[in-house]
C-alpha cells in the first residue's frame, strides 16, 4: 500500500532523514520506533505532504506522492493523528470532527462516520458540545483520532498517540488502534513506548539518526537484545 525508497529530507543544511525505504501491506499495523530526533515525525510528515522532500519515491497504492500538495494526500486515503494531538481548542468537540471530513461532499457518508466516532468514542459524544481545549489529555486523543478517520483513510499515520497519557489510558489507546485496524484500516504507527508498539503491530522498523537500521516482523524485534537494551529496558 505505501512504498517509500532511498528517502532524503533536509531542513536547511540539516540531513534528516538518510535514504529511508520502507513499505506497508494492505492491512497491517506497522511500528517505527526510535528515540526522540531520530527522524520518526519528519518520516510521517513527508508522507502527508507536510515537509518537502529533496529526493527519493514515495508510493501510495502504486500511485506517485512525491511532492504532491497535504490535501491531495488526504483525498488519496492517507490521514495523520500528528504528535500532541494538535486539535482545534476553541472549536467544539463536534466541529473538529466535522473539520475532519472538510473534503468530502457525500453528507450522509459524513453523518453515518460522525456517528461511527460517536460510538467508539462514547465520551466524545457526551462532549460533542464542550471546546476541544478543555478536555483531558486522554479525550483529545481520542479526538484526534476520530478527526482523522472522518476523512475515512485507507492508511492512517499515528505520531505518539501514547503521549503524556496515564497506563490506563495507554492500554485504551491501543486497544482502540487494534480496533480500527481489524475494522479494515491499515496503520503505521510512531511510538516511543516500544513494548506496546511492539505488542500490538505485525511488523516493525528501528530508525535512528535518520536511518532504518533494524526491521522485521515485532515479535522477532521484541526478542532482539539490541532492541531490548535501547528501546525495551532490558
Amino acid at each position: 500500500m505505501l512504498r517509500i525508497r532511498d528517502l532524503h529530507v533536509y531542513y536547511g543544511v540539516i540531513h534528516a532523514l538518510k535514504g529511508v525505504s520502507l513499505e506497508v501491506e494492505r492491512g497491517e499495523i506497522v511500528t517505527l520506533i526510535g528515540a526522540n530526533g531520530a527522524g520518526k515525525t519528519t518520516l510521517l510528515r513527508t508522507i502527508s505532504g507536510l515537509v518537502p522532500p529533496r529526493s527519493g519515491e514515495i508510493e501510495f497504492e502504486g500511485r506517485s506522492i512525491f511532492r504532491t500538495p497535504a490535501r491531495d494526500i488526504v483525498r488519496l486515503g492517507v490521514s495523520q493523528v500528528p504528535e500532541g494531538r494538535r486539535v482545534f481548542a476553541t472549536m467544539s468537540v463536534q466541529e473538529n470532527l466535522e473539520l475532519g471530513a472538510f473534503l468530502r461532499r457525500d453528507k450522509s457518508g459524513v453523518a453515518e462516520d460522525l456517528e461511527k466516532v460517536y460510538t467508539r468514542f462514547p465520551r466524545l459524544r457526551e462532549r460533542r458540545r464542550q471546546l476541544a481545549g478543555t478536555l483531558s489529555g486522554g479525550e483529545q486523543q481520542m479526538l484526534a483520532i476520530g478527526r482523522a478517520l472522518m476523512a475515512r483513510p485507507r492508511l492512517l499515520l499515528l505520531d505518539e498517540p501514547s503521549m503524556g497519557l496515564s497506563p490506563i489510558l495507554v492500554q485504551e489507546i491501543f486497544r482502540i488502534i487494534r480496533e480500527i485496524n481489524e475494522a479494515g484500516t491499515t496503520i503505521l504507527l510512531v511510538e516511543q513506548n516500544a513494548h506496546m508498539a511492539l505488542s500490538v503491530s505485525h511488523r516493525a522498523y528501528v530508525l535512528e539518526t535518520g536511518r532504518i537500521t533494524l526491521s522485521g516482523p515485532s515479535s522477532e524485534l521484541a526478542k532482539s537484545e539490541e532492541v531490548k537494551k535501547a528501546y525495551l529496558g532490558g
